[in-house]
């Protein structure tokens, strides 16, 4: 089966895209790590990216939707795939059609206000990544590897709004797509442990497309 997760900044797509590709034994398919792997490899599409990415500008849709249409003719996706971060607007959405058929779109519905209060809130490890909120953290300024902890530059107020107002702009529409196809699987997001959620997700998942 081939799943798409949705979801805005801090919604916690990436710990529920490891859970369920784990689960369900599929390659889950991040645009970031495919761009970061072409590049690494010096693909000439990958030179491509780096091209825009270099000057700190958007690579555009037509290259992104080669490099995922690329990536799912990979021999891991024969029996499906788990897509994260993509498509991010109807464009994608409409060429994606083009290539892949779509058996479920998995998506997390969470107040903005919470995100807001997770992003700014949140904390990073130096070393090993792990994320923190500041709410756990009763003064501790390291993490349980010893490293020191930070709050990242775009977890700030004004770049978090943004983000949101982005992602309301550009991808909250592909919900709207999904529904009129039918393969639209919402879920509500909540302060609640990621593993809680993740119990909601795979009873429908399961049920809709067996384990």
């Amino acid at each position: 089966m081939n799943l798409i997760l949705l979801g805005a900044p801090g919604a916690g797509k990436g710990t529920q895209a490891k859970m369920i590709a784990q689960r369900y034994h599929l390659p889950h398919i991040s645009t970031g790590d495919i761009f970061r792997e072409n590049i690494r490899k010096e693909t000439e599409i990958g030179l491509l990216a780096k091209s825009y990415i270099d000057k700190g500008q958007l690579v555009p849709d037509e290259v992104t939707c080669a490099i995922v249409k690329d990536r799912l003719t990979w021999d891991d996706c024969k029996n499906g795939c788990l897509l994260d971060g993509f498509p991010r607007n109807l464009y994608q959405a409409e060429e994606l059609d083009k290539f892949a058929k779509i058996d479920g779109v998995v998506n997390i519905n969470i107040d903005f206000k919470l995100l807001m209060d997770r992003l700014c809130g949140r904390r990073v490890c130096k070393e090993c990544g792990e994320s923190y909120h500041v709410s756990t953290l009763n003064g501790q300024t390291t993490c349980h590897c010893g490293g020191e902890l930070y709050q990242r530059k775009d977890d700030n107020p004004e770049t978090v709004k943004s983000r949101l107002d982005v992602y309301s702009a550009q991808t909250a529409p592909l919900i709207d797509y999904y529904t009129k196809k039918g393969v639209i699987l919402n879920f509500t997001g909540t302060e609640a442990p990621a593993e809680v959620l993740f119990e909601e997700v795979k009873k429908v998942l399961d049920e809709k497309f067996g384990k």
